[in-house]
């Protein structure tokens, strides 16, 4: 029971490094006075804002750096990628240090790819973390990296809303104490455990108060953005903390009711006859052991032989389906195989033609709303940062269908 709690800590942790981290998005709320303190032209500043993205292209190094480093590691390197990345950008744009522009698209490069390694520490988690729901995980957590933006809008009202060069300063310390923050539930790793058909379905049902709570948390940002001022922003900060913190409750509170109805069915014995009330958990474990007891004593008493034998056969005829078989969704790909398949270069083609798209359209929020004679950026800001959000957290709907259409009326 214990490991199932650190597993809903480590889902929320996640949540909590996807939520502060998608530092991108954030990008036109400074680029105007970027622009304006490097003195370069238009072109020049969506070179930058190109940096930024292009830094994922390096995101499968964090991929190789799993391989010969813990996690928790990787996760302070990204940390520290950002943190130096966006903090020197910082001071240019503060004036405190005066860089090149090929150095400061350097830093833009550094920064943007901090964030392919947090992605990637977020993804190891959910995978590692929940096998069997694996992909409600992986797009609850994502959802929250299109809330970054109205979040650190929403931060940089409470301090200064006057002072744009503060997106920069939030973008390097923010992710970095996130991240020490969340290591305390990381670093603890619960042991991998096959779950229960009871227990996926209420792992499911959580998933959906969690989507739920994150419904609530999109609408809270969008729609009392209109009332946030430098008075208010303080207090509308704290209602959007406390809306993610709020998950850690949950699971909690799913746990405890478990563990109490476990005990009270344990405990529980009536005196005047002869009936136990007995957990049907632990009488299938003493029942497997039984058996596996009972082959053990089998193949000890001679017919170990005709075991081995079985399992030769067995054995053969699995590599032969191993090697003709489709592969699994959830196993491993090596990159020539990935390579070799039309399904991943349509999805590398889509994702490049429509991914970017959107990304343009952050990048130059700033200049366009310049143009059109908006003053407040902020609102715009935080409009785009929650449609996003949403769109991103309707991507899992179809997750959630087959749970639903597959249940007979049996339950």
């Amino acid at each position: 029971m214990a490991g199932q709690s650190r597993k809903w800590m480590i889902l929320v942790a996640t949540t909590w490094i996807q939520a502060f981290t998608g530092t991108n998005f954030d990008f036109s709320s400074y680029s105007s006075t970027l622009k304006s303190v490097l003195g370069i032209s238009q072109v020049q500043l969506n070179y930058l804002a190109m940096a930024s993205d292009l830094g994922k292209a390096f995101g499968w190094c964090s991929g190789l750096s799993l391989m010969h480093f813990p996690l928790w590691v990787v996760l302070l390197i990204a940390a520290f990628l950002g943190f130096f990345g966006y903090g020197l950008q910082w001071l240019v744009i503060s004036k405190i240090i005066t860089l090149p522009y090929l150095l400061v698209f350097f830093l833009c490069l550094m920064a943007g790819c901090s964030i392919c390694w947090f992605n990637t520490v977020c993804y190891v988690l959910c995978i590692n973390n929940f096998a069997t729901n694996k992909a409600l995980a992986l797009s609850l957590t994502i959802s929250y990296n299109g809330v970054s933006a109205a979040i650190y809008t929403l931060i940089a009202s409470a301090i200064n809303p006057q002072n744009d060069t503060l997106y920069l300063l939030l973008n390097a310390s923010v992710p970095l104490f996130v991240s020490v923050l969340a290591l305390l539930s990381i670093l603890p790793q619960p042991p991998q455990r096959h779950l229960s058909p009871d227990a996926t379905h209420r792992d499911s049902f959580i998933f959906i108060v969690l989507n739920v709570l994150a419904i609530i948390t999109g609408l809270y940002l969008l729609l009392l953005d209109s009332l946030s001022s430098s008075s208010t922003a303080c207090f509308l900060l704290g209602g959007a903390i406390l809306l993610l913190v709020l998950p850690l409750g949950l699971p909690g509170i799913v746990c405890a009711r478990n563990w109490a109805r476990h005990t009270i069915h344990r405990s529980f014995h009536y005196d005047r006859s002869s009936f136990n009330l007995v957990d049907t958990d632990d009488l299938d474990l003493d029942l497997v052991k039984e058996l596996m007891g009972s082959e053990n004593s089998n193949s000890s008493n001679g017919n170990s032989h005709g075991v081995m034998e079985k399992g030769g056969c067995f054995a053969c005829s699995g590599r032969v389906m191993e090697k003709n078989r489709f592969p699994m969704l959830g196993e491993e790909h090596s990159a020539p195989a990935l390579v070799c398949r039309w399904d991943f270069w349509i999805y590398y083609v889509v994702y490049f033609c429509g991914g970017t798209i959107g990304l343009v359209y952050s990048n130059n929020l700033g200049q366009i709303a310049q143009s059109l004679g908006y003053s407040d950026l902020s609102s715009l800001v935080t409009l785009y940062s929650s449609c996003s959000f949403f769109g991103r957290l309707l991507s899992a709907a179809p997750d959630f269908l087959p749970r639903c259409t597959l249940r007979g009326p049996g339950g």
